[in-house]
């Protein structure tokens, strides 16, 4: 603790300097930030003398919350780093303790047999909220009870499965017809960005029935919306380690102040989006929301128009985008990365989709897409092992925190106090050789398939991509379909590899493991 307290001195002592600039260099602005750094040294000293001992059964202290800020770039490595040593640990913070866990019996005890005491918590909700705001994946009790019941619904309806199919056919055949004008041209490209105006194309007509045209480039208001989105992605998560984020937001500094203006313009996107859509409602130019969710919720909002207002509506938005976009096309872009790496099980998924679909050689993308049925995706157990092999390895999101909410004694044995935050670190499960033997770090899609190669699932709480227990991704099917229908569209038609072999790829640190600099690629035609 000794060797880190001095490092947030300074850090403080930064802050108040830059406090101070904006304020016009007034003497009493530095008095009074210097006070508040030797306050805030002072009681940050006391809480972590208190804490670091583990002689009550606390899990063991792997360091300070600011060891985060030092590893933010490499964070959820980071935490696979710490979780080598210690299956569960934890970081001390200026206020509470953070428990990081990769046991699956801790994992199955906070998501499921103990699920109650376990929620967001308001820490993890007051630094989400400005992005999510009451949204599914930033609330607890009746706001996430009530979002829940309506989506859970409308994923389980056949309609809207046929119809998301159809969005995900047209969308697919699109991005296909990208990539062969660049292989064409001979052209690199950027594989992440493309999936990315994809998937987002996609979940606006599902989720909203908007045509968007991001990828077409027909929309540039889309273009920028999703730009915005990703970057307040990156800002909002980056509260995590900033312990100042609230004096920088009060004060308008910094990234905070970045933030403000990138919300300005989601707001006014998502705010347009809902009255457009109400006025087709009213009007009669929809189909009464037979087809997309966000005509189902606006639908809903008539019932009870006090409490899902247009802000509650702009939350529920862009928790579904997050949910939609992020996931699905960060996953293909790992996905298509691994591929790259290893041309020999590129060819195997590319067997299984003609094995599945009948389809013995390349055909047009019009041709195949009529081949991609419902019982076809369900043949291609190769291909399904591959994806879910990139979601062990890259999953869609690292870590997810909550909050406990009394006293309690995991299964391993450690207590947790009220109050303390409680993380599954499913990028680090991945990589536990515990669980998956030696070659954990390795990109194995056979390690998924029975003997006779059909699919072999694992406990939810081992692979925990889509999390497990009453707060399991719904979307979960809905998600792997988008994601065979694209990969089969694109692999049918295209041999995928690097631009460059030799270049480090890693990740953006921020909610969803977005690669860094994106997925370059060439595509060469496929016979």
């Amino acid at each position: 603790m000794g060797r880190n307290l001095p490092l947030l001195v300074v850090g403080l002592l930064f802050l108040s300097a830059g406090a101070v600039h904006a304020a016009g260099s007034v003497f009493p602005v530095l008095v009074a930030s210097l006070f508040l750094v030797l306050v805030f040294s002072i009681k940050f000293a006391v809480f972590c003398l208190v804490e670091m001992p583990s002689r009550d059964r606390q899990p063991p202290v792997a360091g300070l919350i600011f060891n985060q800020l030092i590893h933010f770039r490499d964070l959820f490595d980071y935490m696979t780093f710490l979780a080598r040593k210690h299956r569960t640990y934890r970081l001390i913070m200026p206020s509470h303790s953070e428990i990081y866990t990769v046991d699956p019996a801790n994992v199955e005890y906070i998501l499921k047999t103990n699920f109650s005491n376990y929620s967001k918590g308001e820490y993890n909700c007051g630094i989400m909220r400005d992005l999510f705001g009451q949204g599914i994946f930033a609330v607890d009790g009746e706001k996430w009870r009530h979002q829940r019941k309506l989506a859970s619904h409308e994923f389980s309806t056949r309609n809207l499965r046929n119809f998301s199919s159809s969005v995900f056919r047209t969308n697919a055949v699109k991005l296909v017809s990208k990539v062969a004008t660049a292989a064409e041209a001979r052209q690199p490209m950027n594989m992440q960005d493309l999936l990315m105006k994809s998937t987002l194309d996609s979940i606006f007509k599902v989720g909203f029935g908007v045509d968007l045209g991001t990828l077409s480039g027909s929309y540039e208001s889309g273009n920028k919306f999703s730009q915005a989105f990703d970057d307040a992605n990156f800002i909002v998560y980056w509260r995590f380690v900033n312990i100042l984020w609230k004096v920088e937001r009060y004060l308008n500094l910094g990234q905070e102040a970045t933030l403000k203006k990138i919300l300005k313009t989601i707001d006014d996107f998502v705010f347009e989006l809902i009255r457009i859509k109400r006025d087709q409602l009213k009007n009669g130019t929809v189909d009464s929301g037979k087809e997309d969710i966000l005509s189902r919720f606006l639908m809903e909002s008539e019932k009870d128009p006090e409490n899902m207002t247009d802000q509650y509506l702009r939350d529920i938005i862009l928790n579904f985008i997050i949910a939609g976009k992020d996931t699905s096309a960060n996953t293909l872009t790992w996905f298509f990365y691994a591929l790259s790496k290893n041309p020999r099980i590129q060819e195997k998924v590319v067997d299984d989709v003609r094995k599945a679909t009948g389809c013995k050689s390349h055909t047009s993308a019009d041709d195949f897409a009529d081949l991609l049925t419902e019982a076809a995706l369900e043949k291609m157990h190769y291909l399904h092992a591959s994806l879910t092999e990139t979601l062990r390895l890259y999953p869609a999101v690292p870590v997810d925190g909550k909050s406990a909410l009394e006293d309690d004694v995991l299964p391993d044995g450690f207590k947790v106090k009220k109050g303390s935050g409680v993380n599954i670190a499913a990028y680090a499960m991945g990589r536990m050789t515990f669980l998956w033997g030696d070659d954990a770090e390795l990109f194995i899609p056979e390690r998924w398939l029975a003997e006779d190669g059909s699919f072999n699932p694992e406990s939810p709480f081992k692979f925990n991509a889509f999390l497990a227990g009453p707060r399991i991704c719904i979307g979960k099917e809905f998600a792997y379909r988008q994601m065979k229908i694209v990969a089969a569209l694109l692999l049918n038609s295209h041999e995928f590899k690097l631009v460059d072999e030799d270049r480090v790829t890693t990740y953006r640190t921020m909610f969803t493991l977005h690669m860094d600099q994106g997925l370059h690629v060439y595509a060469y035609p496929r016979m």
